[in-house]
């Protein structure tokens, strides 16, 4: 127990050190201490789990800086804080999924990003550091950060996948389209595509759900999602490629590289 105390305030501590990090993570914090209050008045213990998620899923930047010894830059770290703010409170407890268009891309292309920093920031740290012997091409460096994120894309569609699934929460957002094309509706079984087009309704055991085409299940959200992905990972890989290149004085990247902290 006094080890966890401890814990936290040196995660509370570690926060506190960056002034303008810290104002974002304040400011975030009482907005959803706020909803979490709000949804106990109401009886609504779903959005006081994701509240209490937020709330632990803040403290991950300063855990980071902690365990691993290294400073996160003051942009990545507000940056990832708005991040879960906007896919949690924002996206789950108000319906920002459904409700703002493009909302859920923005995010996915924001975790591509994001996670190709994160790759490029561990291999570099090591790239550059006498303990270990690596010597990698800014090219290697860039390509792995790029696999990086793609990795943590794919393993996130698993968790969607798995959780509509198991518990039928539609993480994998339907998409309703107006054409098809099945091997499967293929009446000689020669692996011929039967294109469907003009589709202005879906009917469920003879039910019509009224929704103005063919409902399909979470693919094509799944895909878009590893789509903008990529983008968000070229994009930084790219950065990150003339930022060892070029030894450190490219100005972008310096802002969501964390740095190794220096014995004193």
């Amino acid at each position: 127990m006094e080890k966890k105390k401890n814990l936290l305030a040196r995660l509370f501590a570690q926060a506190r050190k960056d002034k303008k990090a810290f104002a974002v993570y304040v400011v975030l914090r009482v907005i959803v201490i706020a909803a979490a209050v709000m949804a106990t008045l109401r009886g609504d213990y779903e959005s006081l789990f994701f509240c209490v998620l937020t709330l632990v899923l803040f403290l991950v930047p300063s855990f980071l800086e902690v365990s691993l010894r290294i400073d996160l830059p003051t942009a990545l770290e507000c940056i990832i804080l708005l991040f879960i703010f906007a896919a949690e409170i924002l996206g789950e407890l108000s319906a920002y999924y459904v409700k703002v268009p493009f909302w859920d891309t923005m995010l996915h292309t924001v975790n591509g990003f994001l996670c190709a920093a994160i790759g490029f920031s561990l291999i570099d740290i090591m790239n550059r550091s006498d303990r270990f012997s690596l010597k990698l091409s800014p090219l290697y460096v860039a390509v792995a950060a790029f696999c990086f994120s793609m990795t943590v894309g794919v393993l996130w569609e698993f968790f969607e996948f798995f959780m509509d699934m198991v518990f039928a929460t539609d993480m994998q957002k339907d998409v309703i389209v107006q054409r098809i094309s099945s091997v499967a509706l293929d009446p000689t079984n020669s692996n011929h595509a039967v294109v469907i087009e003009g589709i202005t309704d879906t009917a469920v055991n003879g039910r019509s759900l009224g929704i103005g085409g063919y409902l399909d299940i979470g693919l094509i959200d799944t895909m878009k999602d590893l789509l903008v992905n990529f983008v968000g990972a070229v994009v930084f890989s790219v950065i990150g490629f003339f930022y060892v290149r070029s030894r450190g004085k490219g100005v972008v990247a310096r802002l969501f590289i964390p740095r190794v902290k220096r014995k004193k």
